[in-house]
Parts: structure tokens; C-alpha cells; sequence
């Protein structure tokens, strides 16, 4: 879109556009290192929780207890040992919203590992162990 405009000094026609093609750049460029480093920053523990047939979560400020292939606990991100845990984790429910927890264990974990530690929660006072998984896909005959 072109406008000419005259100034009325020197009658010079004086063309105003707008050129977009860098504005454009900038704006894929932005775009493709974002799309790069989204992945990146989410973070998290790697854990390859089973499938089965489940609902959804019921509450977003419960504690989530994590525990991976290597028997390593996680409150929250935070990793901790068993006695860190077994020490703590009676403050710490005290201290939370909800004595709701959800439990992210491996699908390779040794099931007497997470017993102990769902043990330890009931324990501690949690009013329900929720265990996380991922949804199950049913292949129909």
C-alpha cells in the first residue's frame, strides 16, 4: 500500500510504506527458538509410570511423592532419601492444603519399594494415595 503525500514547502512527493519483511523474520525466528526450547525447560523427573484404566486428577495442591527405576524418592522435584523422607514427611502433610498425595512410580520399580513408601504416607496422615498413571490404550477386537 502506497500513499504519496506532498510537503507543501518544496512540492516533493515523499512516498510512506511500511515494509514487513523483517518484521516477519524476527517473528519466525522468535518463534522456531521458542518452539526449541519449550521442551527444554520443562524439566521434571523422567518416570515411566504404568497404563491402566483412570480419571482424572482431583486436586492440583497435593503433594506429589515420586519415586524412579533406581528407587530414588522425589517430594515434589526434591530429591530425598528414605530416612529424609520418613523424618519429614509428617511436617510436611501438616503443612499442605490437601492430605491428598499423589504417588508417580516406575513401572520397572520393585512394588515392595512403593508399599513401603504408600505405607509410610498412611502413616503420616495422608487421607488418600492416589497413584498416577498414564491412560490406557484398549485395542477393540
Amino acid at each position: 500500500m502506497r500513499r504519496r503525500f506532498t510537503t507543501e514547502d518544496d512540492g516533493i512527493a515523499v512516498v510512506a510504506e511500511i515494509n514487513v519483511t523483517s518484521l516477519v523474520d524476527v517473528a519466525f525466528t522468535l518463534l522456531v527458538i521458542f518452539m526449541i526450547t519449550a521442551p527444554i525447560l520443562q524439566g521434571g523427573i523422567e518416570i515411566q509410570v504404568p497404563e491402566a484404566a483412570t480419571g482424572p486428577l482431583s486436586s492440583a495442591d497435593a503433594l506429589v511423592v515420586s519415586i524412579d527405576d533406581d528407587e530414588q524418592i522425589y517430594l515434589d522435584d526434591v530429591p530425598v532419601t528414605y530416612e529424609e523422607f520418613d523424618g519429614s514427611i509428617d511436617q510436611i502433610l501438616s503443612r499442605q492444603e490437601s492430605a491428598e498425595v499423589f504417588l508417580r512410580a516406575d513401572q520397572d520399580l520393585r512394588l515392595g519399594v512403593a508399599v513401603r513408601v504408600m505405607g509410610r504416607l498412611t502413616e503420616a496422615g495422608a487421607t488418600a494415595v492416589n497413584i498416577i498413571a498414564n491412560t490406557e490404550t484398549r485395542r477393540r477386537p
